[in-house]
């Protein structure tokens, strides 16, 4: 391919990617009104969201928390929930080729959304160009919504008298509605709820979605395979 037209496919990855920082990262607006609802304060809350870093991992932290769990118990589901991220990883490697520092960083940028944008452009170099361009775009505008909602959710007082307390489960059902689409999606989702419900009562908070989330790995694994490796070249728009 001759520079001209390769110079266009880097500039159109490049505003695809911001394109898509722009719009799934003011979704973290409802992450930071939810997190100083969950109890964090405001550093807390934004410190979650530069360090962990993956939008379903996030609202099941601040979810178990608000819900009176275990911090371990929490750290343990939100780090089960980002799994999926390290297998984007193990396809993107290939793509990317980095090390050192370059390789740390596109770590923690390795997302659904960076993963997907990346793998939709045809060629090599193209590709890294997407990646970056999404993964870094997702990164500023998802933590700098974190602080306009963390502040916003502060200023707004007791996080009951407007609902915010069952917000993080709301929210975290809405992330998963689209995996109900298959046949291996609504499987997972109907033994983890199952799981979820046999152990509410005789658990500690938190325990049972660290449970099902359990069940989802041991499904995934299972059914691990040739379609399983379709899904990880083309991801579903996830939000991180």
């Amino acid at each position: 391919m001759t520079a001209e037209p390769l110079a266009a496919e880097h500039a159109a990855a490049r505003r695809q990617g911001l394109s898509v920082g722009l719009a799934t990262g003011v979704y973290g607006v409802s992450f930071g009104a939810l997190g100083v609802a969950a109890g964090l304060d405001t550093w807390q809350t934004v410190a979650l969201s530069l360090l962990l870093f993956t939008g379903g991992s996030q609202f099941a932290f601040v979810g178990i928390m608000a819900s009176g769990g275990n911090p371990i118990t929490a750290v343990a589901t939100s780090t089960l929930l980002g799994i999926r991220n390290g297998l984007y990883g193990l396809q993107l490697a290939r793509v990317l080729r980095l090390r050192g520092w370059r390789r740390a960083a596109a770590a923690q940028v390795t997302i659904d959304e960076s993963t997907a944008v990346a793998l939709a452009q045809d060629e090599p170099e193209v590709q890294a160009t997407g990646f970056w361009a999404a993964g870094l775009g997702v990164y500023a505008f998802w933590n700098l919504s974190t602080l306009v909602g963390a502040i916003a959710g502060n200023a707004m007082g007791d996080p009951r008298a407007w609902g915010l307390d069952a917000a993080a489960a709301a929210a975290f059902v809405a992330l998963i509605w689209p995996r109900l689409r298959d046949r291996t999606g609504r499987i997972t989702a109907g033994l983890a709820a199952a799981i979820a419900l046999i152990s509410f009562a005789p658990m500690p908070a938190g325990v049972p979605v660290l449970l099902a989330a359990i069940a989802a790995v041991v499904v995934g694994l299972v059914t691990a395979g040739p379609s399983r490796a379709r899904d990880i070249e083309q991801p579903e728009g996830d939000l991180l």
